[in-house]
């Protein structure tokens, strides 16, 4: 179908039926919600596990630093898996792992048991954004790619809000326990949703492709021809011109944002909690309150994107975010505490919601899983960074000054894209 629809100079998406588009946007937003949920789960439970099995602040950074440990391993495997078994089936797989493995933290009595647990089922929370980002940029049209890809994002925000509901119910009435035990849910969606989404023909035609070319060298190496080897997906990111700089770029890109991201999101409940000394009920609303924000920031970074272009929106998202941390360090009161939140929500979406578009449009589709996976879990050095060294600052100084390394990371993040990465290289909805 797609070799067809390219001979016809018809954009191989729109051949395919609504209802599977549908299907596709539902399963990869039922996907990042629950991975969004999962993640703050941790963060709501950290003052309740320093209290029950008597941790430091460092402890409780390391908790959020072996989640992005197993989530960097799960990231690289779930990017080859992505490219040689399909977007679908590594979306499932990887929801089953995380939800059984996060249901399993309850049962834990220890710090160790704890840790151990919550290192094996990060890996299947690594591969969920990228394999969603490439399944759904696969199914959409350039024209509106941006804006489709930030409501997708959406589904994080209310991730956040469905987490933080839970734990405001939860911990304070049945403890911290109860609140992991609902991740098993998951299972049963990843299962019916399993059956209802295809690959995308992108993907399948790639692989039909290199199954084609593998059949066709088996005959010819039985006939005593020479045969060309296709190159690895490494050596294609080395040798195609401008992909080896925009790949190692985007490596950077995603270890500043990815340690301000989980530095922010590990630590924000505690700072609240702790250091501005609003109780645990207020502090769950005053966080919806930034997601409902964050979503608001989203929808409009995507619109934007599609207006102005990917490039100029995530820069000026970035840095703009990183502007207002010091606002909320040094500027905060017990009255505009909600707002400066609400405001850093709303910049903050912005460029979150343009990078998966942004960055599924930098590499080429044959080797797009294993460049995207290598070039966002490469960053997952920040990620693994920021939950120890805030950590390890709100020991020694206050949450607050460690919120200060985030907003550098968000400046450089914006500034290196800026610099680096052009928009719209390449159109995955037509390779």
């Amino acid at each position: 179908m797609t070799t067809l629809a390219q001979n016809q100079g018809v954009d191989p998406v729109s051949l395919i039926p609504t209802r599977i588009k549908v299907y596709v946007f539902v399963f990869c937003f039922l996907a990042l919600m629950i991975d969004a949920a999962d993640m703050m789960f941790l963060s709501y439970s950290l003052n309740s596990l320093q209290a029950e099995f008597g941790l430091t602040q460092t402890q409780k950074g390391w908790l959020g630093t072996f989640t992005l440990l197993g989530m960097f391993f799960g990231g690289v495997a779930g990017g080859w898996a992505c490219d040689r078994f399909g977007r679908v089936k590594t979306i499932v797989v990887c929801i089953i792992i995380f939800s059984v493995g996060t249901a399993a933290l309850g049962f834990t009595h220890s710090y160790i048991q704890f840790a151990t647990i919550r290192f094996l089922s990060a890996i299947g929370i690594g591969a969920i954004y990228l394999s969603c980002s490439i399944l759904m940029s696969e199914y959409v049209t350039k024209k509106y790619r941006s804006t489709i890809m930030a409501t997708l994002i959406i589904s994080w925000s209310i991730g956040y809000i469905i987490a933080s509901l839970l734990a405001k119910w939860i911990i304070p009435e049945w403890g911290w326990r109860y609140l992991f035990f609902t991740a098993i849910i998951p299972v049963f969606l990843s299962v019916i949703m399993f059956f209802l989404v295809p690959e995308p023909p992108s993907w399948i035609a790639n692989r039909k492709a290199k199954t084609d070319k593998q059949a066709t060298d088996a005959i010819d190496v039985a006939q005593g021809k020479t045969v060309t080897q296709s190159d690895s997906s490494l050596k294609t990111v080395v040798t195609t011109k401008g992909v080896l700089l925009v790949f190692i770029s985007w490596m950077f890109v995603n270890t500043f944002f990815q340690f301000s991201y989980y530095g922010v999101m590990n630590w924000m409940p505690s700072y609240l909690e702790s250091e501005l000394h609003v109780n645990f009920k207020s502090m769950t609303g005053y966080m919806i309150g930034t997601f409902i924000a964050m979503m608001l920031g989203k929808v409009f970074g995507g619109f934007l994107a599609d207006k102005l272009g990917r490039r100029a929106v995530y820069a000026l998202g970035s840095i703009g975010t990183a502007i207002f941390i010091p606002l909320i360090v040094w500027y905060n009161t017990q009255d505009n505490i909600i707002w400066l939140m609400c405001g850093f929500g709303f910049l903050f979406g912005v460029p979150i919601s343009v990078m998966g578009t942004y960055m599924t449009e930098s590499f080429p589709g044959k080797v797009r899983g294993f460049a995207m996976g290598w070039a966002y879990n490469a960053g997952r050095i920040g990620g693994i960074l920021a939950p120890v060294t805030i950590g390890f600052l709100a020991e020694h100084f206050t949450i607050g000054f460690g919120f200060l390394g985030v907003g550098i990371a968000l400046c450089l993040m914006g500034l290196v894209p800026a610099i680096l990465i052009k928009s719209g290289l390449y159109d995955p909805s037509k390779e």
